[in-house]
């Protein structure tokens, strides 16, 4: 047990409004609301005096006194969970607040109680977290932040791009941030007065706000562990894993590294013009082609798939530089494995695009699949996700702006120093 004169408070923050997963805390787990889970593993830390539910919402208010937790109600309009815990720190008194998501409910007692005494131990350590090493696939997922470490345990630097740099192949490693803070009480009433430092706005990462004044933080390396819940696919996996279910993880454009798309209808309009020689033009967008080339230029190969053939589409692909091709298709699911086996990718690493019954083959070969806005209804419905633009309106853009977007690669077409990196290997 902690000793008397450093007392320890678990605060559990758990927000009803999360943008992605409405009414988190309160979904169901094993018949369980999630923020339930979490709570009875915090009881479990041995050194904890106290452990308590901070809520903006009497909703999740009334869960916790259902199944008897103790919970304060705090203000909704905090910028952070720091600031949320200075709140809670007026009306639950201790010498070293841990701050622990209520979205975490496989989270492990004992990693809370090594986090706590390692604040125990060392006086001189204002702030704790967890880390644990991860694989260079996953250190490229921006949602995973990646924490340096000196030799003493103290971070470095916090970020969401792989950090450090391999610059030399196989040299680095990675260690992930797990979100899980011990904070001594002087620093929770100093965090609202602090200034806000670019780095804290460029990475959307609130711990550099510490950093960036001066505090070191230590970071306390566990094994790997199970995953919070961000996302109704997260949820679906903690279920599974609860339950003692084998759980596959569905591909998200993170994995993505090949992009298979349709010419008319996603490129085109569908639009089909003849003269008296046969078919001569098509009407292209100039953003698509952009888009093609900034994923060629980040690491995601771009294959045309068309089951129709002519000068017009041949000429259009030469000129983008795409080399990945198959026209006059009719058997579309072979065609994307032998697309995929050209790249060197898996159907979990590669997306389509579509427009009608002729692409459904290529949606069933592929992890990902979008239909554009204007396909029918039952191409939709058979897609992974229907993108906002119409076919010949930039729908191939949209969905590459997604990808590099998912990818932490974003600055390429939104800022001018991104694109000025690629700009000489471009064409529209």
């Amino acid at each position: 047990m902690a000793t008397l004169e450093q007392r320890v408070a678990i605060v559990i923050p758990a927000r009803y409004g999360s943008t992605r997963l409405p009414g988190k805390p309160l979904a169901d787990i094993a018949g369980k609301p999630m923020v339930q889970h979490v709570y009875e593993r915090a009881l479990q830390v041995a050194s904890a005096h106290v452990v308590v539910i901070a809520t903006d919402d009497e909703r999740v208010a009334e869960a916790v006194r259902g199944f008897g937790g103790d919970c304060v109600m705090t203000s909704p309009d905090h910028p952070s969970g720091t600031d949320r815990l200075a709140e809670v720190m007026t009306q639950v008194d201790a010498d070293i607040y841990i701050n622990l998501q209520g979205d975490e409910p496989l989270v492990r007692p004992a990693d809370i109680d090594a986090l706590a005494a390692g604040m125990l131990a060392d006086a001189s350590v204002s702030v704790g977290t967890l880390c644990h090493s991860i694989d260079a696939h996953e250190a490229s997922n921006p949602n995973a932040v990646k924490v340096v470490l000196a030799s003493n345990g103290n971070a470095l630097y916090f970020s969401r791009s792989p950090i450090p740099y391999p610059r030399d192949a196989g040299v680095a490693t990675y260690m992930k941030h797990v979100g899980v803070y011990a904070y001594r009480r002087k620093v929770v009433a100093e965090y609202a007065s602090l200034p806000q430092p670019m780095i804290e706005h460029a990475e959307k990462l609130e711990q550099l706000r510490l950093m960036a004044a001066g505090y070191c933080i230590r970071a306390y390396i566990i094994e790997p562990t199970g995953p919070g819940v961000d996302t109704p696919e997260c949820l679906e996996q903690v279920r599974a894993l609860m339950a003692g279910q084998t759980f596959t993880a569905k591909p998200t454009l993170a994995d993505i590294r090949l992009v298979i798309t349709d010419v008319d209808g996603v490129l085109t309009d569908g639009g089909i013009y003849y003269d008296a020689t046969g078919e001569c033009f098509k009407r292209f967008h100039v953003r698509d082609g952009m888009g093609m080339r900034l994923l060629e230029e980040n690491g995601v190969r771009v294959a045309v798939l068309s089951g129709r053939d002519s000068a017009t589409l041949r000429k259009r692909v030469q000129d983008l530089g795409v080399t990945l091709c198959k026209f006059g298709v009719k058997d579309k699911l072979a065609a994307c494995k032998q697309l995929m086996d050209e790249a060197g990718v898996t159907a979990e690493q590669t997306a389509c695009i579509g427009d009608d019954c002729i692409d459904l083959p290529a949606f069933a070969a592929c992890g990902i699949s979008f239909a554009v806005a204007d396909a029918p209804v039952y191409v939709k419905s058979a897609a992974t996700k229907t993108i906002v633009s119409a076919g010949g309106t930039g729908a191939f853009r949209e969905v590459a702006d997604a990808i590099l977007s998912a990818q932490g690669k974003e600055s390429v077409f939104s800022t001018a120093d991104g694109y000025a990196k690629v700009m000489t290997k471009m064409a529209q």
